[in-house]
Formats: structure tokens, C-alpha cells, sequence
């Protein structure tokens, strides 16, 4: 049983408000109450971090499973992979659901409310309102465009726990889905979708606030064609989602959109199935894929499908890529809370207590969730 006050010490604080030496954090139960620097106070559980590198809890926006099995598998599935990605630092979350028949969107997001689990902070709906040009490894014979009534069907199903959608603004009704959804209090990212600079803008200016996985399943950024990428730079009131595995995005780019856009890129996942696992073969979305050296594609194609990422390896490249630690970390911890409008992402008094100790190379050495101890680094 979890001792009711526990003591972090000796370690060297990152989060979105900075770096600090000698940094100690005390938790009660679930939650931070108290930090500073130097001399400690006394708990029942005293860890001594010797110099480590302390954060917050990472938050992954996009993920779609791991450990070999995908959040569309069922409920085991779900805490399967979830708990895999905790191993990796990711104590908060979102469970994100490729495109499907609504009936069967409905039954996972029934699922997702059943967990029960407050460690996962809702449910992404990646589809199916895509574009079919840009649907990457979604499945073309499940997505249409937004209706009112299938808009309205599937926030019923999630319960209040769908907090993103990621819609193409092109689609027929699509501007007005981004008011309806946003009316409801959900997140709406821009995505999967063939729209020039002017219709991002009309989206974002609808309510859209995230671009889901910048530069991925979209058109790229021209000198004389911005694009949706080019939309959400200029726009001081939206989110770039990042994947940074070094096969979505070359680490020089990765770079120019920390930079081009500062607090405001968010590291994700998007990791499927085969995140922590082995080269082989995985389905996504009723799907065949195929991972060779850490690699995922559709099966006989070059198609992206999604990534085998753990967020803990993703800030390692964000720091190679020469991005500053404060930025990566706060693009790990504050940036996706502020899009989830959630009090996480930093270590501070009443934020839940949720850590990450990294060793000198970045790697993960030890994980708290709402105060409890995980198992770190395993797969």
C-alpha cells in the first residue's frame, strides 16, 4: 500500500516553469503538495534521486495501443497497452480510435468509459470523418462526412469522455461539425485532409484549435502554399501535433516547428499496436501491418501506420534534434494539458503527482501516477 506522504529529492527539475538544482517534491496520495530546493521536509517514503533529471507525467494526445495489442481490441487491450506506455512515462492519456462503422466506434467508446480508469483522460476519435485522399492507413470504406446526426451520435456514445476529433474541414458539413463539436466542450483538430491555407483558417476560426500529427497525411508546407501546416504556425491559438520518431518528420523540420511555433507543439505517439514490441507483423483498424526495424506500413505498401513510439523516446530525439529541454518537455507535459484544458503537465502544489526520472541519456528510470509507483522501462 502506498505510503500517504512520499518524498522526491536531490534531483534537478524540467517542466514548462524551467529547470532547478536540489529540487525535492512531496506527494499526499494523489496529489503535489508541496515543492522547493535545498533542505527536504520528512515523509514516510523518502527517495533520494541523486542528481536525476525529474518531470512531469507525459500526456500523449494520440496513441492508438501497444505491447501488441491495439485500444480497438477490447478493454484488455486497453490496459494492456496503456500500462506499456506508463513503463515508457506516459502517466496520462488519451485513448485514440481509428475510423470504424459508427456502431462499432460506439461500442469503444462505451468501453473507454468503462475502464473506469483516471489515469486516462478521454477518448480521441481519429475518423472517420477523413479525407479519402489523405486517409493514410485508415480504412476507405469507413469514412464519410459529418452529419449532425452521426456528430451527435458519437459524443452520446462517449458519455462526455470525447475530448478530440480529428475531422478533414473539406468534407460536406464540416465547418459546421467544428461548431457543433466545439459547442459540446470537445477539442476539434484539423487533419487528414487535403485543405489549403484559406479553409484551415476558416476551421481554426471555427473553433478547431489542434492540428492532428503536423505535416503527416496533409499537404506540406510550399513557399507559395502554406497549407494547414502554414495555417496553424500563423495562428497563436493552435496546437501542432508532432511525431518524432524519425521516420514521420526529419529532425531539421521538427526543429523549424518548435521554433516557428513555440509552446504551442505537442509530442505524441501515435504509437499502434507494436509500441514496445518486436518487428513482425499487427493489424490497425481491421488492417494488416507490417513493422520491420521499428517501422510501421500497411502491409505491401510504404504507407505510414501509425508509429511504434513511447513518448520517452520521442523526447530523447526532440533533444538531438536541438530543441531546448524546457520546450521538449513542456511539449510533453504542459502544451497537450493546456489543449485538454486539463491542471496537469507541471510539478507543482495541487497538480496531481504524476513524475517521470530520467537518467543523463534521457531513458526512464522511474514513473509516479497519481502518486503510486509504476514499473518503469519494461515493455
Amino acid at each position: 500500500m502506498t505510503p500517504s506522504k512520499t518524498l522526491l529529492h536531490g534531483g534537478s527539475k524540467i517542466d514548462a516553469d524551467g529547470r532547478s538544482d536540489g529540487f525535492w517534491v512531496l506527494f499526499d496520495g494523489g496529489t503535489i503538495v508541496a515543492t522547493g530546493t535545498g533542505r527536504a521536509p520528512t515523509a514516510e517514503e523518502s527517495v533520494d534521486l541523486a542528481g536525476a533529471r525529474i518531470t512531469p507525467g507525459f500526456i500523449d494526445l494520440h496513441v492508438h495501443g501497444g505491447g501488441g495489442t491495439a485500444f480497438d481490441d477490447g478493454p484488455r487491450a486497453m490496459r494492456r497497452a496503456l500500462a506499456v506506455h506508463r513503463a515508457h512515462g506516459t502517466t496520462r492519456s488519451l485513448v485514440s480510435l481509428v475510423s470504424a462503422p459508427l456502431e462499432e466506434l460506439e461500442a469503444s467508446l462505451a468501453e473507454v468509459v468503462a475502464l473506469d480508469d483516471p489515469l486516462v483522460l478521454g477518448a480521441h476519435l481519429e475518423g472517420p470523418f477523413l479525407s479519402t485522399a489523405r486517409r493514410g492507413a485508415h480504412d476507405p470504406r469507413h469514412l464519410r462526412p459529418p452529419t449532425a446526426d452521426d456528430v451527435d451520435r458519437l459524443l452520446a456514445a462517449g458519455r462526455g469522455a470525447v475530448r478530440v476529433v480529428t475531422l478533414a474541414p473539406e468534407l460536406p458539413g464540416a465547418l459546421e461539425a467544428v461548431r457543433r463539436i466545439t459547442d459540446a466542450g470537445v477539442t476539434v483538430a484539423v487533419g487528414h485532409t487535403e485543405a489549403d491555407l484559406g479553409l484551415a483558417e476558416r476551421a481554426f476560426g471555427a473553433g478547431a484549435r489542434l492540428l492532428t500529427h503536423a505535416l503527416n497525411a496533409m499537404p506540406g508546407i510550399g513557399h507559395r502554399t502554406p497549407g494547414p501546416v502554414g495555417a496553424a504556425l500563423a495562428d497563436e491559438r493552435v496546437v501542432l501535433e508532432l511525431i518524432l520518431d524519425g521516420s514521420h518528420v526529419h529532425p531539421v523540420v521538427a526543429a523549424l516547428l518548435f521554433a516557428g511555433a513555440p509552446g504551442r507543439v505537442a509530442l505524441v505517439s501515435d504509437a499502434m499496436a507494436a509500441a514496445g514490441g518486436c518487428d513482425g507483423s499487427y493489424r490497425l483498424g481491421g488492417r494488416e501491418v507490417t513493422v520491420t526495424d521499428g517501422v510501421a506500413v500497411l502491409a505491401g505498401t510504404q504507407t505510414l501506420a501509425g508509429s511504434t513510439l513511447t513518448l520517452d523516446r520521442a523526447l530523447r530525439n526532440a533533444v538531438l534534434a536541438g530543441v531546448e529541454p524546457v520546450d521538449a518537455v513542456a511539449a510533453l507535459t504542459a502544451v497537450p494539458a493546456r489543449v485538454l484544458g486539463q491542471d496537469l503537465g507541471r510539478l507543482a502544489p495541487g497538480h496531481p503527482a504524476d513524475a517521470v526520472v530520467l537518467d543523463d541519456d534521457w531513458t526512464v528510470r522511474a514513473v509516479w501516477a497519481a502518486g503510486e509507483r509504476v514499473a518503469a522501462g519494461t515493455p
